[in-house]
């Protein structure tokens, strides 16, 4: 099966799609026909090995000192259940399906556990779609979710909006019966607009923390709205949620902590069941959609890890392992 290969670290220059021998489902998992897979933020820091802040040593450690212990990345994924383990019971053959694979997914078939975060595709929705969603979707589920702690009625305001997570953080956060306002660059306006924000900054034109409103949430999706700024527009029991985070913002959480101004939330989000199956019967019920920014084929995934290096993609960038656009059901 072909795969595309980041067998040490460096630019995108150094992906390659070659022929890898194609793996065998264990007992307990599920062998998936791979049609679609996002290539995130994490996708490009483990291909450059760009670990941020405090987490370059431990994330050398962890994926490989000197070369990427996996070389085959893909943090998600769409496809069909082509084969199966004999414990499984959950999924059938031809089953639709998408979710988390934690690697593998640049790949033309993946084994991933069939108890773990993975859910049928809803029909109505594409591959490419339905691979947007993973990644970014649960990240801004958990964050808003369980640690801004939004509740119905909250004001938020969410920095990179139109990002990968940010998209779906707009989306969610006025399922959840929040006030959203987006922060994006002029391009982008309407297009946050359309997600269902209430208000929109652009911020080439408008800086957002000199805007003299009160949030009880700041989602910074990007790291570009520092804490300093951010505690300008937070109420004083607000919170500040940076999906980026280094030493600076550890220090600022204690002081944060010590004088009792807005709190500074710093966590990880995981990859659960229950959420990725949430996301797919909001997605069945029109309530959420997918945001595909752009596709590439498996062949041009470098091209696609130096569009997600821009750091200006509108949704989720998406490398296809079939030779035509859609991929949805008949």
């Amino acid at each position: 099966m072909r795969a595309a290969l980041a067998d040490r670290y460096g630019d995108a220059d150094i992906l390659k799609v070659a022929e890898i021998e194609r793996p065998e489902p264990g007992d307990d998992e599920i062998l998936v026909k791979v049609f679609a897979a996002p290539v995130t933020t994490a996708d490009w820091r483990l291909r450059a090995a760009a670990f941020p802040g405090i987490m370059a040593l431990p994330g050398r450690l962890m994926m490989g000192l000197t070369r990427p212990k996996n070389p085959v990345l893909g943090l998600a994924f769409a496809g069909r259940v082509v084969a199966r383990g004999a414990d499984v019971t959950r999924f059938r053959l031809g089953d639709p399906v998408f979710g988390f694979s934690g690697a593998g997914a640049h790949a033309d078939y993946l084994t991933v556990k069939a108890d773990g975060p993975v859910a049928i595709k809803p029909k109505a929705i594409t591959y490419e779609e339905a691979a947007a969603v993973p990644f970014g979707g649960v990240s801004a589920l958990v964050f808003l979710r369980d640690f801004a702690g939004l509740k119905p009625g909250g004001k938020l305001l969410i920095n990179g909006a139109s990002g990968g997570v940010g998209v779906y953080a707009v989306q969610l956060a006025k399922i959840m019966g929040a006030e959203v306002t987006g922060v994006a660059g002029t391009d982008n306006v309407e297009f946050v607009r359309s997600l269902g924000a209430d208000h929109v900054v652009d911020y080439r034109n408008q800086d957002a923390s000199a805007s003299g409103e009160r949030y009880d949430v700041v989602l910074d999706t990007v790291g570009k709205l520092p804490y300093p700024k951010a505690r300008r527009i937070l109420e004083k029991a607000g919170r500040y949620v940076p999906l980026e985070f280094g030493g600076r913002e550890i220090l600022q959480a204690l002081l944060a902590a010590l004088t009792g101004g807005p709190k500074i939330v710093l966590a990880v989000s995981g990859d659960r069941r229950e959420d990725i199956e949430h996301l797919a019967q909001l997605m069945e019920n029109g309530e959420l959609r997918g945001v595909v920014d752009s596709t590439f084929p498996l062949a041009d995934i470098a091209a696609a890890h130096r569009r997600v290096e821009t750091r200006h993609a509108s949704g989720a960038v998406i490398v296809t392992m079939k030779d035509r656009e859609s991929t949805a059901d008949q």
